[in-house]
């Protein structure tokens, strides 16, 4: 039976075959925390979790655990969540809300267009960090309906023109879902915005060296997802 507790950063680190040290990155404390027991981190079991959650979330039934004072309290010398979500920076897009979680179980990475692939090392260490050091094995990258980085990557591949500043660069990152969708049957904006969140998880699947290790031992589970506005309902895609 899988350990419910995620292992240690050297149980870890052996288990991979990495020699990179992380040494210094969290307190003590912290590493101690995150090996206290903790509801079933299988990622399987975890993303039944957030999929329940969703649909409390839905139905208008929200428990919003874990938000009281007491809650911040005791998570005051340590973290050790239970799930990875990769979103979208959108106003719109609350992983706390929309998966019915409270403070402490979520490890959220938040981009505009949650761009994976080339958004640098804040980006990915920050994904890394929290499945070396604080033990979550389930990671999420959390599309939307609508999204506005998307749907510029579309209009601008179409226009052959050029966005000011950073945006561009931003942009940038999402024009291979955008073009690879392109000519295909259904409705465009819809189709590059699931190809966008595909493209992320499996960038994330095969990053060296931390993630890409675990993953393949099926430890670490990294799905796709995408969330619509209308309803709330979230659909994973793989």
């Amino acid at each position: 039976m899988r350990s419910p507790h995620p292992p240690s950063r050297r149980e870890f680190l052996r288990h991979t075959g990495l020699s990179v040290s992380v040494a210094g990155l969290v307190s003590p404390s912290t590493v101690g925390f995150a090996a206290q027991p903790v509801a079933d981190r299988a990622p399987d079991a975890v993303l039944a979790r957030l999929l329940e959650g969703n649909q409390r979330f839905v139905k208008g039934q929200l428990l919003h655990p874990g938000r009281r004072p007491e809650d911040f309290a005791a998570l005051a010398e340590g973290q050790a969540p239970l799930a990875i979500i990769v979103a979208c920076a959108d106003s719109r897009v609350a992983p706390e809300l929309v998966f019915d979680q409270g403070i402490g179980d979520l490890f959220v990475v938040r981009v505009a267009g949650n761009a994976v692939s080339g958004a640098g090392p804040i980006v990915k260490g920050s994904i890394e960090f929290a499945v070396a050091e604080l033990g979550a094995r389930l990671i999420m990258v959390l599309g939307h309906s609508q999204c506005g980085a998307v749907k510029a990557a579309i209009e601008h591949i179409d226009a052959n023109d050029v966005l000011p500043g950073s945006i561009r660069d931003l942009v940038d990152l999402i024009r291979p879902a955008a073009a690879e969708v392109r000519g295909k049957p259904g409705d465009k904006l819809t189709n590059a915005i699931k190809a966008n969140v595909m493209l992320g998880a499996r960038r994330l699947r095969e990053l060296d060296p931390i993630l890409s290790k675990v993953a393949k031992t099926g430890e670490l589970k990294v799905v796709g997802a995408t969330y619509e506005l209308k309803t709330g309902v979230v659909e994973v895609l793989a």
